[in-house]
């Protein structure tokens, strides 16, 4: 792994495309490990692999890899108790992110990327009202303690709200000097004339006083829809931070139940071809990192990798 510039502050990533600054991140790991044929079900999600096929983990990552990602990101999503139970939580928290940080880190030696230690939602996805910063230290602290001596930088992911955001940025800068993206998630406007806003229904206004303690932020979990929007405005109050998104192709708009009740299914026509679209607008709006979440796999990172290494940016 080495140290790449982006644009503005610097970045830990090992290489940028052809003849842009755009980065390539992985997709999402827990639909992949389903592709492949890995355990998995809801409530452990991408667990149950960590903890039954830690193989396919391995598996997963370098096909990624394969696919053209410069950053894999550790599969620690589902390793707290709203997955795993407390009692489990308790017993192996720990051992399961040194698990799975070594898997990433022996993937990531190998052809010579960088691993993000990801850093998930302590309370569940979307699910900002549940948030309890009193509890926050004894869910995240395994997590921080287990993955530092594998990764490069942490990878905070589907961030709901800005006291969640501070929160666990504070945590983390108190217990590792590596550096912080921090990825917030976007509620779903079935209105596109309103304004882009947090899953808590916050404002992006909201989010600026934390962008100086990053050394990125980062869109995820959301409709490919919300995107634009979000880079733009965050591109406008701070054109020298690094901005990163990873979509997701849930059929959010129809789905009935909560994030993390079942599996949801997938759009069908978020292909690699029509991913890739979206990822040139927004790398238009400002986006320097651009990968996949839930649902996106191998093949749209592939398209994300070939069609971005010759992707010029329109002019403002």
């Amino acid at each position: 792994m080495v140290t790449t510039t982006l644009t503005g502050k610097t970045a830990s990533a090992s290489s940028t495309t052809a003849s842009s600054n755009v980065l390539i991140l992985d997709g999402g790991l827990g639909r992949e490990l389903e592709r492949v044929g890995a355990p998995f079900r809801q409530p452990e999600w991408s667990a149950l692999s960590l903890m039954e096929a830690p193989d396919l983990v391995a598996q997963v990552h370098q096909n990624f890899v394969d696919a053209g990602a410069k950053i894999i990101t550790t599969n620690t999503y589902a390793l707290v108790p709203f997955h795993i139970g407390q009692k489990q939580f308790d017993e192996q928290a720990f051992s399961l992110a040194a698990r799975a940080a070594s898997i990433a880190s022996t993937v990531a030696k190998k052809n010579d990327i960088s691993v993000a230690g990801c850093i998930p939602p302590a309370f569940g996805s979307y699910k900002p009202e549940l948030f309890c910063a009193e509890q926050l230290s004894s869910i995240l602290l395994p997590l921080i303690e287990a993955q530092t001596p594998y990764i490069d930088f942490w990878l905070v992911e589907t961030v709901s709200s800005v006291e969640e955001a501070s929160a666990v940025t504070s945590l983390i800068k108190a217990h590792s000097s590596k550096p912080i993206w921090l990825s917030y998630s976007l509620s779903n406007r079935h209105n596109f004339s309103n304004p882009v806003t947090l899953r808590s229904g916050e404002s992006l206004n909201a989010i600026l006083p934390t962008l100086d303690n990053l050394d990125a932020v980062l869109f995820n979990c959301s409709q490919p829809e919300e995107m634009e929007a979000a880079i733009t405005f965050t591109h406008l109050h701070n054109t020298d931070m690094n901005i990163g998104v990873y979509a997701n192709s849930f059929s959010e708009h129809v789905r009935k139940h909560d994030a993390n009740e079942m599996l949801s299914t997938l759009r069908e026509d978020v292909t690699p071809e029509k991913y890739l679209a979206y990822a040139q607008t927004w790398v238009n709006a400002g986006a320097t990192i651009v990968g996949g979440c839930c649902g996106i796999g191998p093949d749209h990172i592939k398209a994300l990798a070939k069609g971005l290494a010759n992707h010029s940016k329109i002019a403002d």
